[in-house]
Order: C-alpha cells, then sequence, then structure tokens
C-alpha cells in the first residue's frame, strides 16, 4: 500500500511537503484504484480469443475464460 498524502485533493498538483507527493516526484507508481487497466482487460479478451479447447487440453466443460 502506498504511503497517504497529507492534503486534500489537488488533482495531480504535488504538495510541497506531502510524503506520498514527494514518492510521486522521485518516480513511485500512482495507485490503481480501478483495479485494471483497458489495456488489461484488452490483453485478457485476446488471450480468451485465443483459446484452443484442443490443444490445450480441455475437459468436456471447458470454462475457460468465465470470471
Amino acid at each position: 500500500m502506498a504511503t497517504k498524502h497529507t492534503h486534500g485533493p489537488n488533482f495531480g498538483r504535488r504538495i510541497d511537503g506531502c510524503p506520498r507527493c514527494e514518492e510521486l516526484t522521485a518516480g513511485a507508481a500512482p495507485v490503481q484504484w480501478h483495479g485494471t487497466t483497458r489495456r488489461q482487460e484488452e490483453q485478457r479478451a485476446a488471450e480468451i480469443r485465443r483459446h484452443n479447447c484442443r490443444t490445450h487440453g480441455c475437459g468436456v466443460v471447458c470454462t475457460y475464460g468465465d470470471w
């Protein structure tokens, strides 16, 4: 978990003296609150489309890609 900001919302602006702002300035990755990115979702969808039950040796019922 990332260090918390010591100030309220600032819409991307960094505040002097805030430990989290200093981490971000030093190159720390921003926290992703929504879980996955659009790129990750696209990669997952492409992986599901490429799935072939015959080459993967799926059983009678293939549940590949079920959420």
